[in-house]
């Protein structure tokens, strides 16, 4: 009987112990994170998730240190983990896809590709950053629309990051005119409007040249 009493006693200070030490290092991570979000302008799902793994980490170490101390926990402790490791084969097996999303979540917040706020380009589609999750990525679209991509896919996928680095680009735009309209007063109009565009680089070249012939145009392609 106080054998018993003992393991109850040890088990409810181990827990408490546990709790109280989660609850600190996610207090002491949350304020960290934060500060140096604000400072490096860092997505706040990375430092989520980050701080979510560590007191997990926790947790487990916790639940070890109990199985390990008492005999009759350990003993029980085994011969679950025997019977739920087929049972997790087959929820993984089912689950692939929602776990492969959320490992590639886990990747894209570690990593760090993009974060909330940048201007991508990825399938064809070019939009901002809204809102990252361990299960999906969202971008709002410049039509307004919200594209939902599974972590899984868009990790896999080839994406333009248009916010890292140097912005500045060499870009070019496609035009088409009437045949019978003037070709000079086109590319005039043209480059008029980009001199007085202010996100236009004017120290650097800007041409507007006949690029082809379509069936009803004739195509211009302005370099800026």
């Amino acid at each position: 009987m106080r054998i018993e009493i003992y393991y109850v006693v040890a088990i409810l200070v181990i827990a408490i112990a546990i709790f109280v030490v989660a609850a600190v290092i996610n207090r002491i991570l949350l304020r960290y994170f934060r500060a140096v979000s604000e400072k490096l302008k860092v997505d706040e799902a990375t430092y989520a998730v980050t701080r979510r793994l560590v007191v997990g980490m926790v947790y487990f170490g916790g639940l070890l240190l109990i199985v390990s101390v008492i005999p009759a926990v350990s003993d029980f402790t085994v011969a679950l983990l025997a019977g739920a490791g087929f049972g997790a084969i087959v929820v993984g097996l089912a689950a692939q896809e929602t776990l492969s999303d959320h490992i590639a979540g886990i990747s894209i917040a570690i990593s760090r590709p993009f974060r909330r706020g940048d201007v991508l380009t990825v399938k064809g589609e070019y939009g901002t950053v809204e809102d990252i999750s361990l299960r999906h990525t969202i971008i709002k679209t410049w039509e307004n629309k919200r594209l939902i991509i599974p972590n899984a896919i868009i990790g896999n996928e080839e994406i333009v990051n248009w916010s890292i680095g140097d912005l500045p680009v060499y870009w070019h735009v496609d035009f088409g005119i009437a045949y019978d309209a003037d070709i000079d007063i086109a590319r005039s109009i043209i480059l008029d409007e980009l001199d007085k565009h202010p996100d236009v680089m004017q120290e650097q070249n800007k041409k507007a040249d006949v690029v082809g012939l379509s069936d009803f145009s004739v195509d211009l392609r302005v370099y800026f």
